[in-house]
């Protein structure tokens, strides 16, 4: 498996303001430990991926168990400015897409999970694999959300996520294109909190 560091976006100058009124923060932030899906939202792709690079995988994935509060984070390349504070506050809006993840452990380190979907409801698409790798960011343990599944559209298929916990309960992850040519490249980062 590649396990090149893929790098950061570039982090322009300009200051993105987050659903909560603060600006988003700039990779000297990065030092702040994130409690919530506020935090972690107000966050740009660099200083997201600096926290990503410090969190751990837990004991045994059971702690993912069940359906956590999920949100898209920030977007690389629409980190900044009037387009990343559109996205935050889409992402955070009821209404967006994406409802987030359900994830079920076999034994501490394999599970299942699948993909919380808003249309006409909330339906349940797009099902995974769930393993401890080698991170596509670093090659340190992360937790890898494998969609490359017989169930799933080719599209889908070449999505790769990976998860850390970086605060108790909270876990981050960027999510990847594998196209299978080259590194993945890092789209987004998204986030899941398990009991809150």
């Amino acid at each position: 498996m590649n396990t090149q560091t893929i790098p950061p976006s570039p982090a322009p100058s300009g200051a993105t303001a987050a659903p909560s009124g603060t600006t988003a923060a700039s990779p000297a932030d990065a030092g702040a430990a994130p409690r919530d899906l506020d935090d972690l939202a107000a966050l740009d792709v660099a200083t997201l991926e600096a926290v990503y690079r410090r969190g751990t995988v837990p004991s045994s994935l059971h702690a993912l168990d069940g359906s956590p509060r999920c949100r898209m984070l920030a977007v690389r390349g629409l980190d900044h400015g009037a387009a990343g504070g559109a996205i935050r506050g889409l992402a955070a809006a009821r209404f967006f897409p994406w409802a987030g993840k359900s994830f079920e452990a076999r034994g501490d380190d394999a599970g299942t999970g699948i993909n919380r979907v808003r249309l006409a409801g909330t339906r349940r698409w797009f099902p995974f694999e769930t393993r401890v790798e080698a991170s596509a960011i670093d090659g340190a343990p992360c937790i890898l959300l494998d969609y490359d599944l017989a169930a799933n559209p080719k599209p889908i298929r070449m999505i790769r996520d990976e998860l850390r916990e970086v605060a108790p309960g909270l876990f981050l992850g960027p999510a990847m294109l594998d196209t299978g040519k080259g590194d993945p490249r890092l789209v987004l980062f998204f986030a899941c909190h398990v009991g809150n």
